[in-house]
C-alpha cells in the first residue's frame, strides 16, 4: 500500500504542476485535456487504494 500512496503523491504533484501551468497560460482547468487526464489517473489510484483498504478490513474481521 505504501507504493500506491507514493504513486498517488507523485501524480498529485504532477497535477498541481499542470494546473499552475494551465492557469498561467490563461487556460481554464476544465478545458485543459492534460489536467483532466491527470485528474482521472488520480481518481483511479484513489479507487485502487480504497479497494485495497476495504479488502484488508474484510480479511482482518474474519
Amino acid at each position: 500500500m505504501n507504493r500506491l500512496l507514493a504513486q498517488l503523491e507523485e501524480e498529485r504533484r504532477k497535477l498541481n504542476e499542470l494546473g499552475i501551468e494551465s492557469l498561467e497560460k490563461g487556460i481554464p482547468l476544465a478545458e485543459n485535456q492534460s489536467v483532466q487526464e491527470q485528474s482521472r489517473k488520480i481518481d483511479q489510484l484513489i479507487g485502487r487504494l480504497q479497494k485495497k483498504k476495504n479488502t484488508g478490513r474484510g480479511q482482518q474481521q474474519r
